[in-house]
């Protein structure tokens, strides 16, 4: 991942607000002796398929119109959250990461690899979008599905990813868990007994939510896909108006899926201001509009506002109510805690 011809920082990078091809933007009044050629790579997890490429393409475009000498050039690769931080951790290059929850950068943060602060790094806690739980129901929803009860019925088969793999699937998991706390009075005890009926229901398990989303759509196994709402809008909009259905359930959870540098590997490529101008593109409004257009919610509110008839409104709680992401991680989803404990 090396650059062809130098490091920017080698250069002075001063950044000011300016407009770029009629979306906002950073602008970079670089000084440089010659022209640079960056390649970034982004780590990211399973349903960011379609946002990253076309984000990929608008920060290249972007970055080559306030530097007609550089050229860049941004590939992603995907994968279950919880695997690509692994895949990080054993040696895959990235220069930045874009993964489904917190705990899976801070394990890069306590391995060396990124900045233990990095969440202070950029607005709204580094997370350029948001994202929730939903139902994603067969057209007609013929099973009757309306809220988490329903999930447990005879008769009904439930679609969710691996969480020892998934982050979509910790998110899928902590909305039933929060859920059954809620609705049981904060008893652990009703909340195990909830789900592990819940994953008796569950007939496989894939490594990432893409994945348990092709069951679902292509391969036509159960009846509900526990999703991130911008796969579930994907495939009731895009994929299959005409074969399925979100259910918005009665309580959910806040996901909120953040982004960082690699910063010992931006060091090692000379990417390091590239690498930061990405990451903050993904918050200007033209990065948040392609989040919008891709179902993920824009942080910025005036986006969110122009997109709002897309999101439905939804009851959150957020990971915090819930002890938050080191505690949860320990606690569930370790070898020996209580997800081990439900499945087998």
């Amino acid at each position: 991942m090396k650059n062809k011809d130098f490091s920017l920082s080698r250069r002075r990078l001063l950044v000011g607000a300016a407009a770029l091809g009629g979306g906002a933007f950073l602008g970079m009044h670089v000084q440089q002796a010659q022209a640079a050629s960056f390649n970034l790579l982004n780590v990211s997890y399973d349903p960011t398929r379609e946002l990253y490429a076309e984000v990929d393409k608008a920060f290249a475009n972007t970055w080559h119109q306030a530097h007609q000498e550089d050229s860049v050039t941004v590939k992603t690769a995907h994968g279950g959250s919880g695997a690509q931080a692994r895949s990080v951790l054993e040696g895959v290059p990235a220069d930045v990461v874009t993964l489904g929850l917190a705990y899976d950068i801070d394990l890069l943060a306590q391995k060396g690899l990124i900045a233990t602060d990095w969440q202070t790094r950029l607005p709204h806690n580094s997370t350029p979008y948001t994202s929730t739980i939903v139902f994603l129901v067969r057209k007609g929803n013929p099973k009757n599905v309306k809220d988490w009860p329903d999930l447990v019925r005879d008769g009904v088969q439930v679609i969710t990813p691996n969480p020892k793999t998934s982050g979509g699937a910790r998110w899928n998991y902590l909305a039933a868990w929060g859920w059954a706390l809620h609705h049981n009075n904060g008893s652990e005890d009703a909340a195990k007994t909830y789900l592990k009926s819940l994953f008796k229901h569950v007939p496989v398990l894939d490594t990432g939510a893409r994945g348990a989303t092709n069951s679902f759509v292509q391969r036509h196994l159960g009846d509900v896909l526990l999703a991130w709402e911008d796969e579930a809008l994907m495939a009731a909009r895009d994929i299959g108006p005409d074969q399925f259905d979100i259910v918005v359930p009665s309580q959910t959870i806040l996901a909120e899926p953040p982004v960082s540098l690699v910063d010992k590997n931006v060091k090692a490529h000379g990417t390091e201001d590239v690498a930061k101008a990405y990451l903050e593109f993904l918050f200007c409004p033209e990065g948040q509009k392609i989040g919008a257009k891709h179902y993920f919610r824009p942080v910025d509110p005036a986006v969110l506002a122009e997109y709002g008839q897309v999101f439905p409104k939804v009851e959150t709680f957020d990971v915090a109510s819930l002890g938050g992401w080191t505690k949860l991680q320990k606690g569930h989803f370790s070898n020996g805690g209580i997800f081990d404990s439900l499945y087998r």
